[in-house]
C-alpha cells in the first residue's frame, strides 16, 4: 500500500507517496517550486492567505505526481494533512470559504486576547486552557464577529487550514481535540470545548465542526475530486494535524521530555509533556499533542518565532542579488562568530509571543558602513535567529523543561550547516539530524490513522539519524548573546517597563 501526505506550508505546498512496506518516501513534489507564497498584509500586522489558493496548489501538486507515472496511484490506501497552525477558515453552509484565511502571524487580535485574558482570570485560563486566548484562533474569530458581522452571521463552520482541505477532499467537516487545543477552544480540565471562551465571546458551539480522533477517518475521498486528481475515491482522510505537532511525529518525538525543532517560515522548539503546564505569562504555549488523550495525557509546549526562515528570505532578496542560500552561507561562514559586532533582531513578522505578544519589528543594530559587508549581514542574520531560539528556550528552561538533545528534519534552516553550528553553539544543545519532513510524517500519520501500522513504533521504525551536531566548547556565542538578549529587553521595557524579566 501507498500513503499520500500533504504539508500545507505558508510558503508552499508539499506533497508525498510513502511505501508502506519500507517507509520510504518514492515520489515527492512542491507548489510552487520557482517561489513562495505571499502573505497579503492589507495593514500593519495584518496576514493572510486564500484557502482556495492552498486548494488549488494542493490539487495541483497531487495532479503532478499522478501524472509522472512513478508509482501506481491506484495503490494510494490512505491520504494524511500536515497544517499551518492557528489560521481561521470561515465556510458558509456550501463549504466555499468566504474570506480569506486569518494566519498564524497575524497580530490584529492580541488587544482582544490580552482583554479576555483579563475578565476569564489569568488562573482560570491557564489552568483550563493552558494559555492566554493572544493572538489564536478563538481571538481571530472574535475579531470577525466585530468587525465584519455579515460574514459572522453568513458563517456555517469555522476551522484550521488542514480542516479547509480535508474538507475540499471529502465534502466533510470535521476537526480534534488537537486542533481545537491550538485554537484556544478547548478546556483541558473538564474535557470539552471551552465554555470559558463560548461565554466570553459570545460564541455559538455549533460552529465547530465535528470532533474525531486524529489518528482516524474523517471521511473518504469525493467521488468527483478522485477524478480530478488522478486517484481512488473512497480513499480514507485518516490523520490531520498541525504542522508542529506533526514534524515532532516525524521526528518520532512523543515521549515525555522529548523535543523537536524545526525553522521554516517560523522557528519551532516544541517539547513533549505529561503534564497540563503552562508558562504563566503565556510566552511559549502548550496544546494537545497527536498522541493526546485525557487518560494519558501527552502535550506539546510550544516556543514559536514568527521571524526565522523569513528573516533570511528577506536578506536573500534583498542582499543576496542572485545568490543561492548555498552561496550566502559559504559567505557567511567566512565571517568569525560575532559578526564583527553586527546584531540583528529577526522580529520583524507580526507579534511575537515570547515577547509578550509585543510588535518589535526587525531591527540591524551596531552596523557599521565601513566595517560590514553582505557577508556579515548573512552570518548575523542567521546568529540573530539563533539568539531568538535561545531566548525562548530560556523560557522553556523556567518552566522545567531542560532539553538534553534536540531532534530536527534536516530541512529548511538546518540545512545550513552554517545556521545548525551557529544554533547549537549559542543555545548549547545538541542537534540530532534526520532525514524527515512533514508531508513523509502526514503519509505516515495516514497509514496509523488508517490501521496500516499497529503503532506508531511501527510507522517511524526506519528512522534514522543523518548525524549529530555537538555544542563546541567554546563560549565565543555566550557574551554575544547576552548582548543581543540585553538590546531585546532594553526594547521591550519602551513597550512595557514591567515586562524585562525573562
Amino acid at each position: 500500500m501507498l500513503l499520500l501526505g500533504i504539508d500545507l506550508g505558508t510558503s508552499s505546498i508539499k506533497v508525498s507517496v510513502v511505501d508502506a512496506q519500507t517507509k520510504k518516501c518514492i515520489a515527492a513534489t512542491q507548489y510552487p517550486d520557482d517561489h513562495e507564497n505571499k502573505i497579503l498584509s492589507v495593514l500593519p500586522g495584518w496576514a493572510e492567505q486564500a484557502p482556495d489558493m492552498w486548494w488549488d496548489q494542493v490539487a495541483l501538486a497531487i495532479r503532478k505526481l499522478t501524472a509522472e507515472a512513478s508509482f501506481n496511484a491506484r495503490d494510494i490506501g490512505a491520504i494524511g494533512i500536515a497544517y499551518q497552525m492557528h489560521g481561521l477558515v470561515v465556510v458558509d453552509k456550501a463549504g466555499r470559504a468566504i474570506r480569506n484565511a486569518i494566519i498564524w502571524c497575524d497580530s490584529r487580535a492580541v488587544d482582544i486576547g490580552d482583554e479576555a485574558f483579563a475578565e476569564i482570570g489569568a488562573q482560570q485560563a491557564l489552568e483550563h486552557l493552558l494559555n492566554s486566548p493572544g493572538n489564536f484562533t478563538a481571538s481571530k474569530w472574535a475579531w470577525v464577529k466585530a468587525h465584519e458581522p455579515e460574514t459572522y452571521l453568513q458563517a456555517h463552520k469555522i476551522m484550521l487550514p488542514g480542516d479547509y482541505i480535508a474538507l475540499r477532499l471529502t465534502g466533510n467537516a470535521t476537526t480534534s481535540i488537537s486542533a481545537l487545543s491550538e485554537g484556544v477552544f478547548w478546556d483541558f480540565k473538564n474535557n470539552c470545548i471551552a465554555e470559558s471562551i463560548l461565554q466570553h465571546f459570545g460564541f455559538d458551539e455549533t460552529v465547530f465542526p465535528e470532533i474525531r480522533p486524529l489518528f482516524g477517518v474523517h471521511g473518504t475521498l469525493d467521488p468527483k475530486i478522485a477524478a480530478q486528481l488522478g486517484l481512488q475515491p473512497g480513499i480514507p482522510v485518516s490523520y490531520k494535524a498541525g504542522d508542529q505537532p506533526n514534524n515532532a511525529l516525524s521526528l518520532n518525538v512523543l515521549k515525555p521530555g522529548e523535543v523537536a525543532a524545526t525553522a521554516g517560515t517560523s522557528g519551532v522548539i516544541y517539547a513533549v509533556s505529561d503534564q497540563l503546564v503552562y508558562d504563566p505569562a503565556s510566552r511559549v504555549n502548550t496544546f494537545a499533542h497527536v498522541n493526546y488523550t485525557p487518560e494519558a495525557p501527552r502535550t506539546g509546549v510550544l516556543l514559536c518565532i514568527n521571524g526565522t526562515g523569513i528573516l533570511n528570505r528577506w536578506v536573500k532578496e534583498h542582499f543576496g542579488h542572485g545568490l543561492t542560500y548555498q552561496q550566502m552561507n559559504t559567505l557567511g561562514k567566512a565571517v568569525s562568530p560575532g559578526s564583527n559586532g553586527l546584531k540583528i533582531l529577526p522580529f520583524g513578522n507580526g507579534a511575537e509571543r515570547i515577547l509578550h505578544n509585543k510588535i518589535l519589528g526587525a531591527q540591524f543594530i551596531d552596523l557599521d558602513f565601513n566595517a560590514h559587508g553582505r557577508s556579515h549581514v548573512f552570518r548575523a542574520s542567521q546568529e540573530g535567529i539563533a539568539c531568538a531560539f535561545r531566548y525562548g528556550l530560556d523560557i522553556i528552561r523556567e518552566n522545567g523543561m531542560r532539553p538534553s538533545v534536540i531532534r530536527a528534519g534536516q530541512a529548511n534552516m538546518f540545512l545550513s550547516e552554517l545556521f545548525t553550528e551557529i544554533f547549537v553553539d549559542v543555545t548549547q544543545v545538541p542537534v540530532e539530524l534526520y532525514e524527515s519532513d512533514g508531508s513523509v510524517g502526514a503519509a505516515l500519520g495516514a497509514g496509523i490513522g488508517a490501521g496500516v501500522f499497529t503503532s506508531t513504533d511501527e510507522a517511524f521504525s526506519g528512522l534514522k539519524t543523518i548525524k549529530t551536531v555537538e555544542p563546541r566548547a567554546s563560549s565565543a556565542y555566550e557574551d554575544y548573546y547576552q548582548e543581543w538578549k540585553r538590546l531585546v529587553n532594553e526594547q521591550l521595557a519602551k513597550e512595557s517597563p514591567q515586562q524585562t524579566n525573562n
